[in-house]
């Protein structure tokens, strides 16, 4: 019976670093989406600028995830989707407002600005898709791992994630503009990309999971979430911690 309250007691979190990942998190979101719009090509393969950062989200997700939980990578997906809209938003409040008489370089300002609403509509739908299956992902992973293969679960999740983020972007900003091949191989490269630059920072991923949850004391497992990505719940019980279990 003592063991059954115990097991139902919420944990405080008082974490150190769950804020810097969360406004990293958004800060790597906007970033992205500012450079979507930019098709550059590298090493023979044709992408947009965005997928060189973008992938950056997977892993600090994964990062939220493993250590604090899918409750608050929730949260971090939630906080970089409002930014992000707050962003683009406000950006084209500016170059509509009216310029000084004299000489200005708000033309090229405005130009720079001006946002296709195919790419705000291509993020937005990809980003509320792939970015919970991920997390969703590697919380359903680690359960059935009991916590192991740390490295196979942020991959595993990144390419199923990162697969569906490229599809649902690719076909929703560029379908018609370019030819059926050319989308096709673009899918392929953005996909390519994401997944090795995840596989290229395995290493560093790891280690920072590692030395996040011996830090901040704690190895949260989504036994009982609810997943939706509405909820904006952020507790959890006592029993979800794993790290502590272990310690005591």
């Amino acid at each position: 019976m003592r063991d059954n309250v115990v097991n139902t007691n919420i944990i405080q979190l008082k974490p150190n670093f769950l804020w810097f990942l969360t406004l990293t998190y958004t800060m790597v979101i906007v970033l992205a989406n500012w450079f979507d719009p930019r098709l550059i090509k590298i090493l023979g393969l044709t992408t947009d600028a965005g997928t060189l950062i973008f992938p950056l989200t997977f892993l600090l997700s994964d990062l939220i995830t493993e250590v604090y939980g899918y409750k608050h990578a929730r949260r971090a997906i939630w906080c970089g989707f409002l930014f992000n809209a707050l962003f683009i938003v406000y950006g084209q409040l500016v170059i509509h407002m009216p310029s000084p008489d004299y000489p200005t370089n708000n033309q090229m300002f405005d130009t720079l600005l001006a946002t296709n609403i195919r790419i705000i509509i291509a993020s937005g739908i990809s980003y509320l898709i792939s970015e919970p299956l991920n997390s969703y992902v590697m919380s359903k992973l680690k359960i059935k791992m009991q916590g192991r293969f740390l490295g196979v679960r942020f991959i595993s999740s990144t390419v199923i994630a990162s697969g569906v983020d490229s599809f649902i972007f690719s076909v929703i900003a560029f379908y018609g503009v370019m030819s059926n091949v050319n989308l096709f191989y673009l899918i392929l490269t953005m996909w390519f990309i994401k997944v090795l630059i995840e596989v290229a920072g395995l290493p560093i991923s790891i280690r920072l999971a590692k030395k996040l949850k011996q830090t901040e004391k704690l190895d949260i497992y989504d036994k009982n979430t609810n997943f939706n990505v509405f909820k904006l719940d952020t507790k959890y019980v006592e029993n979800d911690n794993a790290f502590q279990k272990i310690e005591t």
